[in-house]
């Protein structure tokens, strides 16, 4: 084997063993993915008359949805920095690394794992809204492109997750630590347009991360305007997976040395 191969090899069974875990105890998985579909039944149905003016005339669940395909991705940060620190608390991490594996597989294992559960929670979450009356004329391109950033954005966050992981005590703390990411998506444009908050609070949701990235989703699917944001949406990406891969990797090393 090549000395690429080994870890590749390892990471494939770190992410067969994540998978697998998640599967025997699903809990925290269906409560990270169920949360924002039923945040999108309480907007939609609760707030959606009243939140609605605000969309220029679009039907809500057709504004709502591209925003809350993005709430995913942020409930995930919590979920992985939970299970990396239950990993480090139990001992797990130490058992490996006994074990003649690449040590990074380990972390790379739980990046990969989040993000095929991220994808099937944004696609349940279509789901939903097709099924709530969510309506888009993308064409397949389009949709891929869509899935492709939203894919891109849960496996930079997933890095950051992996940090906080590390980064604390115990799973407890592990879980808090991440809420300012948490509540990025409802400071954005995933909700109502951003002309509509008040001065200062707008400013923060135009320049955050989650703004970008949800009026390019909304683009792709929705065919309307993008203008800048695609570039600023990828860019964002990239500083999410350097600062979390190398945020990570420090601390894993310091931990494990």
């Amino acid at each position: 084997m090549s000395t690429l191969t080994y870890p590749l090899a390892d990471s494939t069974t770190m992410l067969r063993r994540n998978l697998v875990h998640a599967k025997r105890y699903p809990g925290m998985t269906i409560g990270v993915i169920l949360m924002p579909v039923i945040l999108l039944l309480l907007f939609n149905y609760v707030f959606g008359g009243a939140l609605g003016q605000a969309t220029g005339g679009a039907k809500y669940i057709d504004y709502i949805v591209p925003g809350m395909m993005l709430m995913i991705p942020a409930y995930l940060v919590a979920g992985i920095a939970v299970s990396v620190a239950s990993d480090m608390a139990e001992g797990i991490v130490a058992r490996f690394r006994t074990m003649p594996i690449d040590h990074s597989s380990i972390l790379t294992g739980q990046v990969v794992g989040t993000l095929i559960q991220g994808l099937l929670g944004v696609g349940l979450m279509v789901g939903v809204g097709v099924a709530m009356g969510f309506r888009s004329h993308a064409t397949v391109l389009e949709w891929v492109l869509a899935f492709g950033l939203i894919a891109l954005t849960i496996f930079g966050l997933s890095w950051l997750g992996v940090g906080f992981g590390l980064a604390a005590s115990n799973p407890e703390s592990a879980s808090n630590t991440p809420m300012p990411i948490l509540f990025l998506p409802f400071l954005g444009s995933g909700l109502v347009p951003t002309g509509t908050m008040p001065a200062g609070v707008r400013q923060f949701a135009e320049y955050q991360p989650f703004t970008p990235l949800t009026e390019t989703i909304r683009g792709l699917l929705m065919g309307t305007p993008i203008g800048n944001n695609g570039i600023i949406a990828v860019a964002w990406c990239a500083g999410f997976i350097v600062i979390g891969y190398l945020w990570s990797r420090a601390l894993f090393r310091r931990k494990t040395s």
